[in-house]
């Protein structure tokens, strides 16, 4: 009949899933990067990021929106108290810095996964908006994984060496 095929289910609950992915790495990022300063190359990065992650909020809101839906404010909460969780985890620890750099750079790549599926789906039902929007989120994330994988090195080098150092502030 000539019309435009219908979303699926699936592309909105997967939009849905990425804004609260998304609030989950705001929360995570916010967390973290108050905590670095005596690792400001890594602070400068995460709150760059941090930047990022909030317009990849709202372009996944104005996704959903193209659907004629919303968000989840229960997929947001739980992964807000996800997010919170961790970071209350990672601070107990003594190598904070470490945990949280790891964890980051994972949550980087399961972000990574979840836009090339949701590019996938919007390019399978016609949502070209959509796919054209979330491939410019995939490309903040690959730099920022990118980012995270190159300076881990420099990280684990600076961790130790303040932890040698005997620097109790070593973990932040």
């Amino acid at each position: 009949m000539g019309t435009e095929p219908q979303a699926p289910k699936h592309l909105e609950d997967w939009l849905r899933d990425a804004h609260a992915m998304e609030k989950q790495a705001e929360q995570m990022l916010e967390t973290h990067a108050k905590r670095l300063e005596h690792y400001p190359q890594l602070q400068a990065r995460i709150e760059q990021h941090l930047t990022e992650t909030r317009g990849q909020t709202e372009r996944i809101e104005q996704c959903l929106s193209l659907l004629g839906t919303d968000v989840s404010t229960f997929k947001d909460l739980g992964a807000q108290m996800s997010a919170f969780g961790q970071a209350m985890g990672a601070m107990m620890s003594g190598d904070e810095v470490m945990k949280a750099g790891l964890a980051h750079y994972a949550f980087e790549h399961f972000e990574i996964a979840s836009y090339k599926a949701l590019i996938q789906a919007a390019e399978t039902v016609g949502k070209s908006e959509i796919a054209r929007i979330c491939q410019e989120i995939l490309k903040e994330e690959e730099a920022m994984a990118q980012w995270l994988g190159d300076h881990l090195d420099d990280t684990t080098r600076q961790f130790l060496a303040r932890s040698e150092d005997g620097d109790l502030r070593a973990k932040t």
